[in-house]
């Protein structure tokens, strides 16, 4: 009997194109950020145990994936099953994100780093998800933070950096939505939350675009929350925009002034972007503090990306308060939707030789071509030449060219469209 040959449940395997779709478009990803300041930094994929389920990463810390811990015997797993504490087997677990190894990090390293530091992180990340479409149980983050800056520049570089990357990337026409934690904690107290339901409320409330104002509302009043006309006023609140503190008088209470001013401010401060407010703007972790913000874009029913101000997270690890901020793309959303185009990137060609062409020869060709920028693959000239070339079509190659013993160098070749 044949035995599975399939990648677990949840992870895939990448072949040649789409690795080299995926390639590219991280080039551009880290281009743009290296451009805007940012420097690339690398952590390990597993963290201790008990950093990761420090109560910073919310539901995230549920996903993570446990490692056990070695010599585990069957009294311990025993003991285990009968307290309910699985985690009392582990102590290390694979990160689920990025964010919690990044303070980790700046604590190691904070005298070895400059005041402000601006990080790049893009790497892979486990949680142990229910595998459907879209959502997968190893993946890949685009991170990028910045620790040390109190101040609204940290959220102004993050904003302008992500845009101009979405950009490069050809994804025009984002969409900023912005919203603080603040506002959310003046919303929720206006409901009359206890502070212990506050962030199990803020996990409903980010459910809105799927479950609807009257599915957060029961959800919420599960909680406890049975203020009546709950749903209305989250309808309300999903229609709020910049006009809402034009008349400050009349500005509904729930709204921090001190905050909202800060949102205007960013918002007039980000060059060509379409910025708006969204009070209803949760995102889900529950260390941010402040400001917060994700792009969307008309044509996509979900965010590109998101982050905000986590400035109580660093603290936990350093002993003293750090000020960081942090914003990450959703690479596995927008890989697959985008067209890799030619500006930038070489070009790359088959080169299909006849079997009596000398290895010295095709090896001066090739050299020739990679010099100049080119990617260049050989194939045997097969009686099947349709098929070689809808394959090698398949593996990302733009053009080919026929090789025979009467060619003599790069010059004479002459290239086919593989895509004609």
């Amino acid at each position: 009997m044949a035995q599975t040959v399939t990648p677990p449940r949840g992870m895939r395997d990448f072949l040649p194109a789409e690795k080299a779709r995926r390639e590219h478009a991280l080039s551009v990803i880290r281009g743009v950020y290296a451009a805007h300041g940012f420097d690339e930094i690398e952590t390990p994929v597993m963290e201790d145990s008990s950093r990761l389920h420090a109560g910073l990463g919310g539901d995230n810390e549920k996903l993570a994936f446990a490692v056990m811990k070695r010599g585990i015997t069957p009294d311990d797993l025993a003991a285990a099953a009968e307290s309910g504490d699985a985690l009392s087997l582990a102590d290390l677990g694979l990160r689920y994100d990025l964010t919690v190894p990044l303070a980790r990090f700046y604590s190691t390293h904070r005298a070895a780093l400059p005041p402000v530091f601006r990080a790049i992180q893009i790497a892979p990340v486990w949680r142990a998800e229910r595998p459907q479409k879209g959502r997968y149980r190893q993946f890949v983050q685009c991170d990028i933070d910045i620790i040390g800056e109190a101040g609204p520049l940290a959220e102004l570089e993050l904003l302008t950096a992500t845009v101009d990357a979405l950009e490069a990337l050809g994804l025009d026409g984002c969409r900023i939505r912005l919203n603080d934690r603040r506002i959310l904690a003046g919303i929720l107290g206006s409901w009359g939350v206890p502070d212990d339901l506050r962030e199990r409320a803020l996990i409903t409330i980010d459910k809105l675009d799927k479950i609807g104002p009257d599915g957060v509302a029961a959800e919420l009043a599960t909680l406890g929350v049975d203020r009546p006309g709950v749903a209305d006023e989250l309808r309300e609140l999903a229609a709020a925009d910049w006009s809402i503190a034009a008349d400050e008088a009349a500005a509904p209470g729930w709204l921090d002034r001190d905050a909202f001013r800060d949102l205007v401010a960013l918002r007039d401060a980000v060059p060509g972007a379409a910025v708006d407010f969204d009070p209803t703007l949760v995102r889900g972790m529950g260390y941010y503090t402040g400001t917060i913000f994700e792009i969307a874009h008309p044509d996509f029913g979900y965010s590109l990306g998101g982050g905000g101000r986590y400035d109580h997270m660093v603290g936990r690890f350093l002993g003293q308060e750090v000020p960081a901020c942090g914003f990450s793309i959703g690479f596995e959303r927008i890989v697959d939707l985008l067209a890799v185009r030619d500006e930038g990137r070489p070009r790359s060609v088959v080169l299909v030789h006849d079997r009596d062409v000398a290895p010295a020869e095709l090896l001066a060709l090739k050299h020739e071509l990679v010099a100049s920028g080119v990617r260049v693959r050989f194939e045997k000239r097969s009686k099947n030449l349709r098929g070689l070339l809808e394959r090698v079509t398949a593996d990302g190659f733009d053009a080919w060219a026929p090789v025979t013993a009467e060619t003599t160098d790069a010059a004479s070749l002459e290239f086919r469209d593989l895509a004609a």
